[in-house]
């Protein structure tokens, strides 16, 4: 058996934050604005897999509202979700993620981002895509005031 989860995330990009994406710090001079590192790949993995098990989104485990996960590392979120996977004798087979960003450019760090996701799943790295796309100049993406990410992930029984 096998069942699929999406996720997408979205955060504005501000000036005196570092920016983080898939678990990597970005050299830039802007970062994305949340309550906890604002990682809208890891957000976005996160809702994936508890959604791929029907297991409600990143705010249903990780409320802005809840002090705790203020500043956090978004690794965090991820292991938690790879964890309840786990423990429902599941497995992830295939990741693949997209993030749309007018900048930087991500290029030079897709591999990284790959690996890092890689190493939080627990999976081999050819079992992740990281691919990167920019908003042409059009919509919040284009004019660069954020950057979002699509996840989709494929589980299966094991």
């Amino acid at each position: 058996m096998q069942r699929i989860g999406m996720g997408h995330d979205r955060h504005r990009l501000v000036a005196g934050k570092p920016l983080w994406l898939g678990g990597v710090s970005i050299p830039f001079e802007l970062g994305l604005d949340g309550h906890s590192d604002a990682d809208v790949v890891l957000h976005a993995l996160t809702d994936a897999l508890l959604g791929s098990l029907a297991l409600g989104d990143i705010g249903d485990w990780f409320p802005n509202t809840d002090e705790q996960w203020k500043g956090a590392s978004s690794d965090r979120f991820v292991v938690a979700a790879m964890a309840a996977v786990r423990e429902r004798g599941w497995e992830v087979c295939n990741v693949d993620a997209t993030i749309h960003a007018e900048r930087p450019k991500l290029s030079a760090y897709k591999s990284a981002i790959a690996a890092r996701m890689a190493e939080l799943l627990g999976v081999e790295t050819d079992q992740v895509s990281v691919k990167a796309k920019t908003g042409e100049k059009v919509g919040p993406v284009g004019r660069g005031e954020c950057i979002d990410a699509d996840v989709i992930v494929l589980v299966r029984k094991v």
